[in-house]
C-alpha cells in the first residue's frame, strides 16, 4: 500500500517509478480521489461545526423563554445530523475507493534495482560451486525410490506427488535439517502457524486482491496459504511493536497451497510446480533503517542451506519487470539441476519497505518517541523443500541409479547414506 501524502509530495517520481514495473502513470487520478475525498471531510466538519452552533443555541432560547426558536433549532439539529450522516457515508465510500486504487498497485522499485521487462534483465550478482551435466531429471530418477506421481493423480489429480519410505524420510530430513540451521545457526526463531486464514491476513501480504485466482479457498471462506509469508508477516498486524524488540526474525515449516493458475503448461512433469508443497519461510520484522541490510543478510541464511548440502547455484537479482508485487528489491536463488541442463529459481528473498506495514497497519515506536512508524517487511524462502529434494536428486544421484544422501542429512536419516531401489 502506498502513502497518498509521499504521492502527493513527488507525483512525477511515484509515476516514473511506476513505469519502471510497466504500469501507466497514476498519480494524477489518485490525488483527485484524495481530493474528493478531503473535499468530504471538509463538508462534514462544516456540518459537524453547525450542527454543534445549532445545539448550543437552543439552550439559549429556551432560557430565554423563546420556544419557537428553540423548536426551529430542534429541527435544525436534526436536518443537520442526517446531512451529516450522508456526508460521512459519502466520505467513507470516497476513501474504500481511494484505498482499493492504491491497493491495486505495486510496490515501488529501490534505485539500485536494474529497469527491465522480465526475466532476460536479471543480474547474476555471485555464483557458487560447479554443476555438472546430468541425463535424468528427478522424476526419472525418483519414480525408481518411492516418488509416486501416479497414485497421486487417482488421490488429486495433477500436480501432486506420493512419496514413499526413504524419499518420504529424505523430505523430512531436509525439513528438519533447513529449520534447524535457520532457527540454531541464523537466529530465527521457530513458530508455528495456521494454514487457513482469514481475507485481511492475506490481503496484509499484498496476495488480495490482485492474485486471487492463484490461491485456494474453502467453502466456509478460509484461504489456504500459498506461503508461511501471510501467517509470520501478520503477527504484528494491528499492533505496535517496542523498537527495541526489532528486528524480530521469524522462521516456520509449513506446507503451501497454491493453483498455479498462470503456469499452464509449465513443469506439468514432476516436482518443480505442485499445488501443495512444504517450505521453510523466513520473514523479519525491522525499523525504517534496516531493510537493506537486512536483506543481505536473509540471502546469506538461505544460501547457507545450499552451501552445506553442497548443491552448486546462483545469486540473481531480479528487474522491475520480474520482481514480485509487494518486493522493492528481490534475489532470487537459483540452484543448479543437471537434469535439466539449467538453473531454476529455490528461493526469492524480498525487502519490501513498508508497503505490507501500511496494508496491516503494523507500526513501532522508538523509545522517547510519540509518534509511531510503519515496520518494514522481507520475507523469503529457507527453502523450498520439494525443489531442495529435486536438486538432491539430480545432483547427487550415482551410475546405478541410487542417490547419495548429503552428508548433513545422514544424522536425519537414521544413519542412511544412500537410497536404494527396494
Amino acid at each position: 500500500m502506498h502513502d497518498i501524502n509521499a504521492i502527493r509530495n513527488a507525483p512525477d517520481a511515484f509515476d516514473a517509478a511506476l513505469a519502471t514495473r510497466a504500469v501507466a502513470p497514476q498519480a494524477a487520478a489518485l490525488l483527485a480521489k484524495d481530493d474528493e475525498r478531503r473535499a468530504a471531510i471538509a463538508t462534514a466538519q462544516e456540518l459537524q461545526t453547525r450542527r454543534n452552533e445549532a445545539s448550543k443555541k437552543i439552550g439559549q432560547a429556551k432560557g430565554q423563554g423563546d420556544e419557537a426558536e428553540a423548536h426551529r433549532l430542534m429541527d435544525e439539529v436534526a436536518g443537520l445530523k442526517d446531512e451529516l450522516q450522508k456526508a460521512e457515508e459519502a466520505e467513507r465510500a470516497i476513501r474504500a475507493e481511494l484505498t482499493d486504487m492504491l491497493a491495486a498497485l505495486p510496490n515501488l522499485p529501490l534505485d539500485d534495482v536494474p529497469v527491465g521487462e522480465d526475466e532476460a534483465s536479471n543480474v547474476e550478482i555471485r555464483r557458487h560451486g560447479e554443476g555438472k551435466v546430468g541425463s535424468l531429471e528427478h522424476f526419472e530418477i525418483g519414480e525408481k525410490l518411492g516418488m509416486d506421481f501416479e497414485v497421486a493423480a487417482k488421490l488429486s489429480g495433477a500436480r501432486f506427488v506420493v512419496l514413499r519410505n526413504h524419499m518420504a524420510r529424505l523430505e523430512r530430513a531436509l525439513a528438519n535439517f533447513m529449520l534447524d540451521l535457520q532457527t540454531g545457526q541464523s537466529g530465527y526463531g521457530e513458530v508455528n502457524v495456521p494454514v487457513l486464514v482469514r481475507d485481511d491476513a492475506v490481503y496484509g501480504t499484498g496476495q488480495l486482491p490482485k492474485f486471487t485466482e492463484d490461491l485456494f479457498r474453502t467453502e466456509n471462506g478460509y484461504w489456504l496459504t500459498p506461503t508461511a509469508e501471510v501467517t509470520l508477516t501478520n503477527l504484528v498486524r494491528e499492533a505496535i511493536t517496542d523498537a527495541a524488540l526489532l528486528p524480530l526474525r521469524f522462521a516456520a515449516l509449513t506446507q503451501c497451497f497454491r493453483s498455479e493458475a498462470g503456469s499452464a503448461g509449465r513443469d506439468t512433469r514432476g516436482m518443480i510446480r505442485q499445488h501443495q508443497f512444504a517450505k521453510v519461510e523466513l520473514v523479519s520484522i525491522v525499523d525504517a533503517d534496516s531493510g537493506p541490510e537486512e536483506l543481505e543478510r536473509k540471502t546469506e541464511c538461505a544460501e547457507a542451506v545450499l552451501q552445506q548440502l553442497g548443491l552448486p547455484y546462483r545469486v540473481m537479482q531480479l528487474c522491475t519487470g520480474d520482481m514480485g508485487f509487494g518486493a522493492r528489491k528481490t534475489y532470487d536463488l537459483e540452484v543448479w539441476l543437471p537434469g535439466q541442463n539449467a538453473y531454476r529459481e529455490i528461493s526469492s528473498i524480498s525487502y519490501c519497505g513498508d508497503f505490507q506495514g501500511r496494508r496491516m497497519n503494523a507500526r513501532y515506536r522508538a523509545e522517547g518517541e510519540k509518534a509511531t512508524q510503519y515496520v518494514h517487511t522481507l520475507n523469503g524462502s529457507g527453502l523450498a523443500i520439494g525443489r531442495t529434494l529435486v536438486a538432491v536428486l539430480e545432483n547427487y544421484v550415482n551410475e546405478d541409479g541410487s542417490v547419495t544422501v548429503p552428508g548433513v542429512l545422514v544424522p536425519y536419516m537414521g544413519g542412511i547414506s544412500k537410497i536404494e531401489a527396494a
